[in-house]
């Protein structure tokens, strides 16, 4: 007989679990995960980690317009005639903060009792500007900041907008792609269960959906809805979820020939309770692997609609916004302004993809 601390215990092991194991040995998924998270965590915290956490990062400095990675300048805080009110915690990290200060770029400067005189930048053989300290930032009249990723031609940090970015493409993902899931499988559970006449007017209007090209379908509903930040989350969503609908009702169509379903009717339990509680679960995983794959599809496409003018309006950040203002750049000296949010798509929608992939592998339930 064996000792009570050399016995082994054993459990079943649930579905969910063993796709988690398999997930875990997935190194692109795993690192996929990872890189989303990331976003999602500077997405989050948004205003408080920017360098430029004005309202939106348009903080516009155009005597340093264009200028290359790692440029640092000095800045002069001068204060602003009116006061600004400070925002807590909360409303800093959501909307930003706007300067309590007006900032002048400068090469040089000098104090004299109670003025500060300063060399205007690349003012060559200018004069210098005086200032009374009580026109100035009570703390540091003078700063020296760097812009690790440059300035664009209106002069903003293009790190900044990189950062505030990922808040659109990430809510332009997840907004969409949940409008998808609702009406996609309301309409496909309905058509899969009930068959019949409901499936063929169901199954008619999914195809006419169907045929037509899913970007003009979506640039004639921006027009429809208007230009703006939720009008472009609502068109996206009401193309993406017919994809969503085919594949519910080819899974329901199978499932509700199982016997599980017919013990269900035999018990009187209602179709709405069959359907929700014992079908779609079943359905989870396919659904779930179909959301990862809409959701790069929705980034790809704002970006899209941004880069024709018909996405989310400036001076709201988005990467699609950038690569249209600065595409310009690429034949001359400051391509890095356009490659940088491209980069970022890119791997957003990478990440998307081998994390769909993983996702599909983890929860076939055929190994």
């Amino acid at each position: 007989m064996l000792k009570w601390w050399k016995r082994k215990e054993y459990r079943a092991v649930s579905l969910s679990e063993l796709s988690w194991k398999r997930f875990r040995k997935d190194k692109q998924g795993m690192i996929s995960l990872g890189f989303i998270l990331l976003i999602i965590l500077i997405a989050l915290l948004g205003y408080l980690i920017t360098p430029d956490s004005t309202p939106d990062c348009n903080h516009q400095q155009l005597e340093v317009a264009i200028r290359p990675p790692g440029f640092q300048v000095q800045l002069l805080q001068v204060k602003l005639a009116n006061e600004v009110p400070h925002r807590n915690f909360i409303e800093k990290m959501f909307v930003g903060q706007p300067s309590d200060c007006q900032t002048i770029p400068i090469d040089s400067y000098r104090t004299v009792g109670d003025s500060v005189y300063v060399r205007l930048f690349e003012d060559v053989g200018g004069d210098e500007v005086g200032y009374a300290r009580a026109q100035l930032h009570d703390e540091k009249p003078v700063i020296t900041k760097r812009f690790l990723l440059g300035t664009d031609r209106y002069g903003r940090d293009v790190l900044s907008q990189l950062l505030i970015g990922t808040r659109v493409s990430l809510a332009v993902g997840g907004i969409s792609v949940g409008i998808a899931l609702l009406i996609g499988i309301l309409i496909g559970s309905i058509a899969g269960y009930f068959r019949g006449w409901v499936d063929d007017v169901l199954m008619w209007f999914i195809n006419v959906v169907w045929s037509i090209p899913t970007l003009l379908l979506v640039i004639a509903l921006s027009f429809a809805l208007g230009k703006g930040f939720w009008q472009i989350f609502l068109a996206i969503g009401l193309t993406m979820w017919v994809d969503v609908a085919r594949v519910v009702r080819g899974q329901m169509i199978s499932l509700r020939e199982k016997e599980f379903v017919e013990a269900g009717k035999a018990l009187g339990y209602s179709s709405s309770h069959i359907i929700w509680k014992h079908l779609l679960p079943n359905v989870a995983g396919t659904v779930i692997v179909i959301a990862a794959s809409n959701f790069s599809s929705a980034i790809l496409m704002e970006a899209g609609l941004s880069f024709l003018g018909l996405g989310v309006q400036p001076p709201t950040p988005s990467w699609g916004m950038m690569m249209k203002e600065n595409y310009a750049y690429i034949v001359i000296d400051h391509a890095y302004l356009a490659i940088a949010p491209g980069v970022a798509i890119m791997l957003l929608v990478l990440a998307f993809m081998l994390i769909g992939n993983a996702l599909r592998d983890a929860l076939s339930v055929r190994d």
